[in-house]
Formats: C-alpha cells, structure tokens, sequence
C-alpha cells in the first residue's frame, strides 16, 4: 500500500520520538558542559564517550565563493546545525574540516580547493579516529557537494572496518521539499535556500547590497558542459529559479524546518540501527 505524505510524515515522527526517548539521558545523570568537543578537556570527555554519549556530529564544508553569503558558508551552516540539534540528538560536536573539494571555483578570490588525493584519506583518517575514541554513531553533516563522493567512500570504510554506524547527510538534498514548500520553487548553490540558511543565524555577513540578479545562471544539464572556472557563483538547480529572497522570516522559517528535518533523520536512523541490533 503507497503511503501518503501525512502517513509518511507521522510514521517518520514516531519513530523519531521512540529514538529520543531512548537516548534521552537518565533522570539525574549530569549532561556536559559542552556540546563541542574542541572545548571538553580529556576527563570529562573520557567520562562521556562512550558510556553516556555515543554520537558524533562531524561537519565538513568548504571554502569557495556564494554569491554575497560567506565563502565559509559549506562549513558555516553544518556548523550552525549541530549546535542546534546536538542537544535533540544527544551528541557531541566535532570540530568542522573547513576546507573541502572545490576545484571549478577555486578561481575566485578566497577559494581554497584540496586534492582529492589528500582530502580523501584525511576525511577518513579523522572519521576513523572518531570511531577509535569510542563513538558508535558517527553523523558526517557535509555542506559541499563536492566531497560527496569521498564522505561516502570514507565513511563505509570506516562502518566496515571498525563495526560503527555512519551517516553522511548532504542537508539542501534532504531539504529538497522544504525548499520548494518554503520558497514556492526551487533552490540553489547560494540561491534562496543556502542564503536563508545563513541569513537566519548570520545576517551581519550576508550581503543583499551586493546582489544583482545577473551573478546568478542555471546549473549545466547532466553532461551537457563543463566549465572551468564556473561562469556565476550563484548556480540555480532549474533556469528562473532560486534567486535569494533575503526574507528574514522566510530564513527563521527554512532554518528551523531543515533542522528539525535532520534531528528526525538522525534520530530514526540510530533508532532502525539499535532495532536491527547491528554494531550494538
């Protein structure tokens, strides 16, 4: 039997919920200092991981241009969503890879692009690590598409090898309906749902008095081109959609729904793990 969205959503919220209460901490168990563990000294995280938490939330990004929202924003908004749900989800927070596979775009000013033979085995050397500290769910929030491929690789290696749980979550794919539900149409790289994103929990350094509708054009058809570097650094996933509205409520509204949207996932996925029994 086809669900509809509201079957789906409210099996989806469900099994969210059972997740939660299952990771919620024990009346009276003390909850860390900090949800960061760049900021936890040794003690306190060796009396946390992994007999009181588990989780790991890793974000990775970039830096390269997007239209007049930081160059950082790849790293910037995985940041920014495992300070917010980390507390939901019960994890602590690794500190963000800030620099990624960029090489279209490592042209502009302030773009920095690492080889794909050194960014790989480094993703996986810092996930694998992660994996040795104890932590048995380990969650890549990975905010550039172009280190896809290579969280993908890295991270089942990683599962494979030391029997941990991995998921890498690429956020604008997941927030595909949200985007398109919030704004009416579709999005893109520094379109209306990257520069939302940032303009809810950043708006000093998003920049609407240097916008102008002509830094932006359509992605390529698959296969059809291939520049180098990339002729606009505001590239919509359909012509004529995704420009930036820089709606502040329109920003609060998209930043909390594509976050509440990761926390369930999450949630969900740790919860089918612990119901299947793998890597317990």
């Amino acid at each position: 039997m086809k669900r509809t969205p509201i079957i789906r959503a409210a099996v989806f919220l469900a099994v969210a919920l059972a997740a939660a209460a299952q990771t919620a901490p024990k009346a009276g168990a003390p909850g860390p200092t900090t949800r960061e563990m760049a900021l936890l000294c040794w003690q306190e995280f060796g009396e946390l991981v992994p007999a009181r938490i588990r989780t790991v939330l890793v974000p990775f990004g970039s830096l390269e241009p997007h239209g007049v929202i930081p160059n950082g924003t790849d790293s910037l908004a995985p940041e920014a969503m495992a300070r917010d749900i980390a507390a939901r989800v019960d994890a602590l927070i690794a500190p963000a890879l800030n620099f990624g596979l960029t090489d279209a775009m490592k042209a502009y000013p302030g773009a920095v692009s690492i080889p794909a033979e050194v960014y790989a085995p480094f993703a996986e050397a810092v996930l694998d690590n992660l994996a040795v500290q104890g932590f048995k769910n380990i969650i890549v929030l990975n905010g550039h598409g172009g280190n896809t491929a290579a969280l993908n690789a890295a991270a089942a290696r990683v599962a494979n090898a030391r029997r941990v749980r991995t998921l890498v979550v690429n956020w604008w794919t997941l927030a595909d309906d949200i985007t398109k539900a919030v704004f009416k149409q579709n999005g893109g790289h520094a379109g209306n749902n990257e520069t939302a994103y940032i303009q809810a929990f950043l708006p000093a350094h998003v920049h609407p008095e240097r916008y102008k509708p002509e830094m932006a054009s359509p992605n390529a058809p698959a296969g059809a081109y291939s520049a180098v570097p990339v002729a606009s650094t505001i590239l919509l996933y359909e012509p004529g959609q995704g420009y930036p509205s820089f709606d502040a409520a329109q920003a609060k509204e998209y930043f909390r729904k594509v976050n509440d949207r990761v926390a369930g996932l999450v949630l969900e996925t740790i919860a089918r793990w612990d119901q299947a029994g793998v890597y317990r």
